[in-house]
Formats: structure tokens, sequence, C-alpha cells
């Protein structure tokens, strides 16, 4: 049966060591379901049998309109309601793997049977001319013909066979012994691992570009107060207030991208890659560019109002072109192209060279490259909120 199991596809058999542990499994939404194969599972696939009475002692019938009884063959199968559709799906693949072990079982039973000295008795109640006929030809021989008769008139099977394969006289599949490992408990720390090497880095990519809207509305807000237009009549230039705008802004954006690959690593057990060092120009170069669209709608929008409807706009628009909001390798190949327009996609490609799941070498040029364009991102939105500035002089 386990054979049968791990030699089917890529389905992977894990062995759990205890009923105790299976219910668990179960019980805490870790499996969908478990199989369980009774103490007396062995016993009773011996005594399942097409034949009863004389010929066979104890015989199980195990099979009914719907497929193989399981509680007669001594399996059980514990599911979780919560989780139907897998439960469904483990149930449909012990009940196939099953029909192939009992079905060939029963019937190499069942056609050893025939041409035996009881099966040759039985057949002499319903054809009294027989015991004429074995005064001429010995039983044996009678029961041996026919025998050899049945096989040959179903010559695309084996009768014979213990397998499914046998049985069918098809090619056997080859053994997949990677396909069967013991079960393990996850470390508490690297549970969902792989996720969250992508989810990590989607949230940082978005959460630094929604600084648009807080660097926007102290913008606005200084419009309102009047400050800025007090500062824009000070000795300084428009590059140096856009400076002291920008800056602050991208102390405080690092410093978000730090800590949200620290919590990445310390509470969801994430991996920072063969080269975790080149995290830091990729979280700065980001974080830049974010500040840079951030300074350009509070150069362009007057109120909070304005800020509210432009930023809020931008950044979902933004962030749904690029891939922030699901992974980007579900994405259509055309759309990942489009989607470079945006910094959030060069953004998340240079976290994707840098965690991918299972890498062990980082193409650091291909880095970098990311990290230049988002550069290129931050310095064109800043380019373009000095200009805007200089035009309106902050009113």
């Amino acid at each position: 049966m386990l054979a049968d199991l791990k030699n089917t596809g890529n389905i992977k058999v894990e062995r759990v060591a205890s009923r105790e542990e299976a219910e668990q499994l179960v019980r805490r939404g870790k499996r969908s379901a478990v199989v369980i194969f009774e103490p007396q599972f062995s016993e009773r696939m011996d005594r399942c049998s097409f034949v009863g009475g004389e010929f066979r002692i104890a015989p199980i019938n195990p099979m009914d309109r719907f497929g193989v009884r399981t509680s007669e063959v001594g399996v059980t199968v514990l599911e979780n309601p919560a989780q139907p559709v897998g439960a469904a799906i483990t149930k449909q693949i012990t009940q196939v793997s099953l029909m192939r072990v009992v079905i060939p079982w029963m019937i190499g039973q069942a056609f050893d049977l025939i041409g035996s000295p009881l099966f040759m008795d039985r057949m002499e109640k319903y054809i009294p001319q027989l015991s004429l006929a074995y005064r001429l030809i010995p039983r044996e021989t009678i029961g041996a013909g026919i025998k050899k008769g049945i096989q040959a008139f179903f010559e695309n099977y084996d009768f014979t066979a213990p397998t499914w394969h046998g049985l069918t006289k098809d090619a056997p599949t080859a053994a997949k012994d990677g396909n069967e490992s013991e079960y393990s408990e996850p470390p508490a720390f690297g549970r969902g691992t792989k996720r969250y090497q992508v989810l990590v880095p989607s949230y940082a990519v978005t959460f630094a570009f929604f600084l648009v809207l807080t660097a926007g509305w102290l913008f606005a807000a200084e419009r309102r107060h009047g400050t800025l237009v007090r500062l824009a009549a000070a000795p300084i230039g428009p590059e140096q207030l856009l400076l002291g705008k920008l800056v602050p802004c991208l102390v405080l954006s690092v410093i978000q991208g730090a800590v949200l690959m620290l919590c990445g690593k310390l509470v969801f057990g994430m991996s920072f890659g063969p080269q975790p060092l080149l995290l830091v120009p990729v979280v700065v170069c980001t974080s830049f560019a974010a500040v840079g669209m951030a300074v350009l709608v509070g150069a362009v929008a007057k109120t909070e109002a304005q800020v509210s409807v432009y930023g809020t706009l931008l950044v979902l628009v933004l962030a749904g072109l690029s891939g922030s909001m699901m992974p980007r390798e579900m994405m259509p190949e055309s759309m990942r192209q489009w989607s470079k327009v945006t910094p959030h996609a060069w953004a998340l490609d240079a976290y994707e060279h840098l965690l991918y799941p299972d890498a062990t070498t980082v193409n650091a040029p291909d880095v970098w490259l990311d990290c230049g364009m988002l550069t290129l991102f931050g310095l064109g939105f800043t380019l373009l909120a000095w200009v805007c500035s200089a035009v309106r002089k902050w009113s």
C-alpha cells in the first residue's frame, strides 16, 4: 500500500510515529487529513475475497458502489473539517490506492481456485456430465484446461499477478524512494519561511512608498500655516529647502525598511540570503526613490485633500502594477515588462535576487543595476520637485 502511494505521481508520503501525533496534526490544522493503518490491516487485507463458503475461511467483501469500504480493511482517514478540499483529495487518493492493491489480490485468489478439487466438485453440481468425462480425462487435466482457457480468453490481463501493473500488463513505474520520509516537527521559527522571502520584501517596498502620504501632508500643513512661504523667503534656495525635507524622511524610511527586514528574520525565520550585506544598498536606494516621489507629491499638491487623492491613487496603482500586491512570478510576462516603469518593480527584483528561496549564489551586477535604477528614479522625482517648487515658489 505504501509502495503504491509513494510511486504514484508526485505524492509525498510522511510516516507519523503514532496515532496520537496524527490526531494532533489534524486537530491543529497542520494536515488536512492523515491515513491510519490499523493493527488488523494486514490480516483483513489477506481475508479480502470474491468467494466464500468452503473456498475461503471468514472472507471479507470490502467493495461497495463507492469503492473500498475502508472500515472493512482496517484503514481510517482522520479529517480536519476546516479543510474539506484537502481531506477529500486525501480520501480519493486512498481509495484509488486501495483499489489497486485489493483488486489484484482478490482476482488472484479467486483465479488460483479455478481447477482445484473444491472448484471441480462445485462444477460437478451444475454439470453432472463431468463425472462421465472424468472416466476418460483426469479431473486435474480438465481443471487445468479450464484455467488456461479463461486466461487465454482474457489475454490482456494476467490473473496470477499480485500487483495492479502485473494484472493489467502495464509497465511498472520506477521506484521513488525519495517520496517517503518520516514526519518531523518544523522548527518554531522555520514555518512558512519561503513565503516570507516574498511577502516581507513586498510589504517593505509598499510601506516605503506610503511615505508619499506622510511627506505630502507635511508640505500641505506647512502651506496651510504659512511656514513654507516664510521658509522660501529665507536666504536659502529651493534645493536646500527640499534637502531639509528629504533627509529626515529618508532616514525614517531606511529605519522602517531595516526594522521590517529584522522582523522578517527574527519573527518569521526569513533568510537574508548568501550576501546579506547587499540588502543595505537595496533598502537605502528603495527609500531614496520613495522619498523622491514623496517630495514631488508634496511640491505638486496644495492641500491635504489633494495629497490624499493623488498620493493614495499613485501608491496603490503603482503597487498593483509592480507586483507588490501579488507575487511577480504569477504575473504575465508582458505585465512584468511593463511594471519596470515603476520603481517598485526594480526594488522587488533586487530583493528577489537576494532573497530567492533556496538560492546559493547572487548575481551582484543585477542587484547593483536595480539599485542604480532606483537611484535614477529618486533623482528624477527630486529634480521634478525642485522644478515645481521653483516655478510655484512654494505657494
